[in-house]
């Protein structure tokens, strides 16, 4: 646990109703090849917070000419990816043949289930000048019925997710239910997933969830006594009406959901059952995986080989 975790955990022993923050999870940096990550999602204290076991906030980064995420066919078992972005934009193809451009405010699902292969690159007619890219990428873990489902991909152009004024913030409803107003976006247990753009001063009560989290994308956020600042994610008891204010300008994003029993993890899998993982690993070695059409050349190589 952090350090701002323990002093948090210190004035709720004063007032323990304090702002029912269990954690804070500070990021690690994660070098992707060129370009970093901030990793908040599994962490040594917490693996998952409801169905979500991996949290990513990339940018923002700033690339020239002739540059930008380029990262090869890879593959993915027993879960679903979620890419959000708020600036830039990048290519999506994967092993059903899917080719779709995601872009600020759309949602691209890949369900991968028994099994999916795919890539995330750049269109030439945006790396051939300065550019930025800005977003999250997260997975979900599938009920265990599921995790074995034929792979999907799902896209969701940013006018079909619900945006709506709660007391004057400007919310956007991803995924699941709150504020009255349901998603689209396909979901395979109770998932929460809300972003929020607050002005300083602003409060807003955040959407109840049998476990939930915030994380701090721009600016800070107050919860009664406790600040939870940029790049920080804080995991909430299971309490309705907690009420969050800006101290400055901020964006954020809540996701929760069911509570899931914990899951094997390795490189891009995701199981309940541990013989899984090893079964993806050597189907990926011996090329069993199917291939991603229009990106057939190359390839990320298993970890270790």
């Amino acid at each position: 646990m952090s350090n701002l975790s323990e002093a948090l955990a210190g004035d709720c022993d004063v007032d323990r109703s304090c702002s029912a923050i269990e954690m804070i999870i500070q990021p690690r940096e994660k070098d992707l090849g060129g370009f970093s990550v901030r990793r908040v999602l599994p962490t040594r204290e917490r693996q998952m917070v409801g169905p979500w076991i991996f949290f990513d906030h990339m940018g923002p980064a700033d690339f020239p000419a002739g540059e930008g995420i380029n990262v090869r066919p890879h593959p993915h078992v027993n879960l679903a990816t979620v890419t959000y972005l708020f600036e830039g934009e990048i290519l999506h193809r994967d092993s059903l043949g899917s080719v779709q451009p995601i872009r600020p405010g759309d949602i691209n699902l890949m369900v991968a289930g028994k099994g999916i292969v795919h890539s995330e690159r750049e269109r030439p007619v945006v790396t051939a000048t300065d550019h930025r890219l800005h977003g999250l990428q997260l997975w979900l873990a599938l009920p265990e019925d599921q995790e074995e489902t034929e792979p999907a991909f799902y896209h969701y152009p940013s006018a079909d997710i619900p945006a709506l004024d709660v007391d004057g913030v400007s919310v956007r409803v991803i995924m699941g239910t709150a504020y009255g107003v349901t998603s689209p976006v396909k979901t395979h247990s109770e998932t929460l997933y809300v972003e929020a753009h607050l002005q300083q001063g602003q409060s807003l009560v955040l959407p109840d969830a049998p476990e939930r989290a915030l994380y701090v994308a721009d600016g800070a956020i107050r919860a009664r006594q406790s600040i939870i600042p940029q790049y920080a994610m804080a995991v909430f008891e299971r309490k309705a009406g907690i009420e969050i204010v800006a101290t400055e300008e901020a964006r954020i994003a809540v996701v929760g959901g069911e509570a899931f029993p914990p899951r094997f993890m390795e490189w891009n899998f995701v199981s309940s059952r541990q013989e899984r993982l090893e079964q993806a690993k050597a189907d990926w070695q011996a090329g069993r995986f199917p291939k991603v059409p229009g990106d057939e050349d190359e390839f990320i190589p298993l970890p270790g080989t």
